[in-house]
């Protein structure tokens, strides 16, 4: 819980530090557009007053905060509708794409990273070194660029959409139909999202691997005549997952953070997109709120990495002594 209120205090202190105000922007926008008859200190004033925003910073806080206690994120100040509801509507899409991501690389990863620490120097060991250094090496814009650009409408190929969640209509869709569609939309992305953390996580197992193959209950179970398989999945995979539970604790929101400039490039409805927009015109509720969000599951996976320990490490309990 500390680290829960400083991360959002931090959070609320920088937003007010950042230059700029949404009542600025909205005098510099009604200015612009001359859609009214105020001087832009009129405007400044009235929007400051009609949001709190007058009001010392310490008194703001207080107030965000207890809304928020009660899930109250208060109305966005770009939308003008309740910031719950945008939050409803993209929270699920950003999840859904992540939870995904995450799955194909653990999928794949973890099994490549294995094999390569148990064959070590080996030609796959080798060429997946190689292969996964290239695919970390390359910045995520740029290969959602190039996708888009092969095989979403380009040459020479004009396979998938380069945009938006789903198709129009799509929901009327049989629901078998509709996921079908949603999946077609998402193949660009997920690659996008996925390649990263596959060429990171499969050198991480392999050097972890690595550590626990060195040692003495290894060589003891290979002594004693068990199988290779055996001695993988009971004593190497199981040991091997220790050191992972800590980076899957940090996976989900780095992910999350991470799907912003992919979803604004592929035009998905999700909470990155929803996230860039509203730094753009400080609206600073829709703001807060994803922040807030962002730090409770990165609490709640070191929650499920603390009692993921005491399921695979047998020298953790959480039986209290007696």
């Amino acid at each position: 819980m500390p680290t829960f209120f400083g991360i959002i205090v931090i959070t609320f202190a920088m937003l007010h530090l950042v230059p700029g105000s949404p009542a600025l922007l909205k005098a510099q926008s009604a200015s612009e557009t001359m859609q009214v008859q105020m001087s832009p200190e009129k405007i400044i004033e009235a929007t400051e007053k009609l949001y709190g925003l007058d009001k010392p910073i310490h008194i703001q806080f207080v107030d965000w905060f207890k809304r928020a206690a009660l899930l109250d994120f208060g109305n966005s100040l770009k939308y003008n509708v309740p910031v719950k509801d945008k939050l409803a509507q993209a929270l699920p899409i950003t999840l859904f794409i992540n939870f995904i991501s995450i799955f194909i690389i653990y999928l794949i990863s973890v099994p490549i990273g294995v094999y390569s620490a148990i064959k070590p120097k080996g030609l796959l060991d080798r060429a997946s070194s190689l292969f996964f250094l290239l695919l970390y090496s390359m910045p995520s814009f740029w290969v959602a660029m190039l996708l888009i650009r092969t095989f979403g409408g380009g040459e020479p190929f004009n396979w998938l959409p380069i945009a938006g969640f789903m198709s129009l209509n799509a929901e009327k869709l049989p629901t078998l139909s509709m996921l079908g569609n949603i999946l077609w939309h998402l193949i660009l992305p997920v690659v996008c999202l996925t390649y990263g953390g596959l060429a990171y996580l499969s050198r991480f197992v392999r050097a972890t691997t690595l550590e626990v193959v060195k040692q003495d209950y290894v060589r003891t179970a290979k002594a004693k005549g068990l199988a290779n398989f055996a001695i993988i999945r009971k004593h190497i995979f199981r040991n091997s997952l220790i050191p992972l539970l800590t980076l899957m604790a940090s996976l989900l929101p780095a992910m999350i953070g991470g799907s912003v400039i992919i979803e604004q490039i592929f035009s998905i409805p999700g909470m990155g997109q929803l996230g860039f927009e509203a730094v753009l015109t400080r609206d600073y509720p829709m703001v807060m709120a994803i922040a807030t969000i962002s730090a409770f599951l990165t609490m709640f996976g070191i929650l499920l990495a603390d009692i993921g320990y005491a399921v695979f490490d047998p020298r953790v309990k959480l039986n209290k002594k007696i």
